[in-house]
């Protein structure tokens, strides 16, 4: 096979995993999480909440997240690929070292920890999609990134849906509609979902004594889950132009 059709075995078997139904170790860690969510004070799951409505803000303007630099061009997959796995490793290893450094800090750095983290995510995707040849100037692809964040961080139930979207996204035209009307997305339900999703990892790093070590591994995981899910839809949509 070359090595397109390499890419294209390997995106049926990521789907095949991202939509496959939650096991029940999967959902124990759900039942356990829930259980946890009812012991986390109220200012916690707020200052995620702001964090999450502030960047979506920034992404939808268009400010401080965009590169500086050109936005590549005529490159062959496998250098976009290697190119945005060399991204992808150098984030985790900031995103570890900034969860380690803030939890160290206790409950109030690790509070602080949340708007940094997104912070992080979202200048790795930015700088993804120009390895890719997409430009993050445009409003589209700025709502693009929003949908590729959700979808790595959305409940089992609604992932066959925003899939979907994605995989259609350069072809239907509910992207000229979201451009010129992003409030037709559930920003709602995107902060509700990624709340819920780092919230039992995240929450630990607030435990005195192994924050360091929990914010470390956290966000280096969180940093691998987005990377995986933001590169494959990158890959797709080449495949599919």
């Amino acid at each position: 096979m070359n090595y397109e059709d390499i890419v294209r075995k390997q995106i049926r078997e990521w789907e095949k995993a991202l939509l496959a139904p939650p096991g029940p170790l999967q959902k124990a860690a759900k039942a356990v999480s829930d259980k946890v969510n009812t012991f986390i004070p109220q200012k916690i799951h707020n200052a995620i909440t702001s964090a999450v409505k502030g960047v979506v803000r920034t992404v939808l303007l268009g400010v401080e997240f965009t590169p500086k630099g050109p936005v590549s061009a005529n490159l062959p997959l496998r250098e976009m690929d290697r190119k945005g796995k060399q991204l992808l490793s150098t984030y985790k290893k900031v995103a570890a070292a900034e969860g380690a450094g803030t939890g160290a800090g206790g409950i109030v750095l690790g509070v602080v920890d949340f708007p940094a983290l997104i912070a992080i995510k979202m200048k790795f995707l930015f700088e993804l999609a120009h390895i890719y040849g997409f430009n993050t100037r445009n409003s589209s692809e700025r709502l693009y990134i929003l949908q590729v964040f959700q979808l790595a961080f959305a409940s089992h139930e609604v992932r066959a849906r925003l899939l979907a979207a994605i995989k259609q996204w350069d072809s239907s035209p509910t992207t000229t509609a979201w451009a010129d009307n992003p409030q037709t997305i559930d920003w709602e339900q995107l902060q509700r979902e990624y709340r819920d999703a780092i919230d039992f990892r995240k929450m630990l790093q607030l435990v005195p004594g192994i924050g360091a070590v929990v914010g470390a591994w956290a966000n280096y995981g969180l940093l691998e889950e987005l990377g995986e899910t933001a590169i494959n839809c990158y890959r797709m949509r080449h495949l599919l132009s």
